[in-house]
């Protein structure tokens, strides 16, 4: 018998990223990393969105600043609406990344036990930035919208690096 060849497979991955009100932080992350698996070819295979713990601004468009930071930069944010996050909604996800540990200890109540296990925080797949959290901008001026940009585009960059590994996983024989 001949040696049989590994056998190639796509594994999707499914992101959701995660703040307080989802008018900052996390639609910023969403929009960059959109615009990253997209730009990678990757669309077919990696689902993007965003939501918060709370309703605060639920069916709202991002913060203006938010989204100058952003257009700036070439990512849009205009077509997304602040949603609240449930824990029915979490089984459509891989990963659920939070901004900071009030958010990830919020969302370890929200989840049901056995997706628990996949909030993590989203500056785990940063390389350039040392922060554990991507603070929150929002009673801040505009070059605090910057700077949480400057870390959401760092994670998001590592982030795509495994999005692309599973998008090309290949099964031992």
């Amino acid at each position: 018998m001949g040696k049989r060849e590994p056998i190639a497979f796509t594994q999707p991955t499914r992101v959701l990223f995660v703040c307080m009100a989802n008018i900052c932080r996390s639609p910023m992350a969403e929009g960059v990393f959109r615009h990253m698996v997209t730009q990678a070819g990757l669309e077919s295979v990696v689902t993007v969105a965003s939501a918060g713990t709370h309703a605060f601004h639920e069916g709202e468009p991002p913060d203006r600043r938010a989204q100058t930071a952003a257009q700036k930069r070439g990512y849009r944010l205009d077509d997304l609406r602040a949603t609240k996050v449930t824990a029915e909604m979490l089984a459509g996800f891989d990963l659920v990344l939070v901004m900071d540990w009030d958010n990830h200890a919020l969302m370890q109540q929200i989840a049901p036990k056995a997706e628990q296990h996949k909030i993590q925080l989203l500056m785990r797949f940063a390389s350039d930035h040392e922060s554990a959290i991507i603070p929150d901008p929002y009673y801040g001026n505009q070059g605090g919208f910057e700077m949480v940009l400057d870390y959401i585009e760092d994670a998001c960059s590592g982030l795509l690096e495994v999005a692309k590994r599973r998008a090309t996983q290949v099964a031992a024989a």
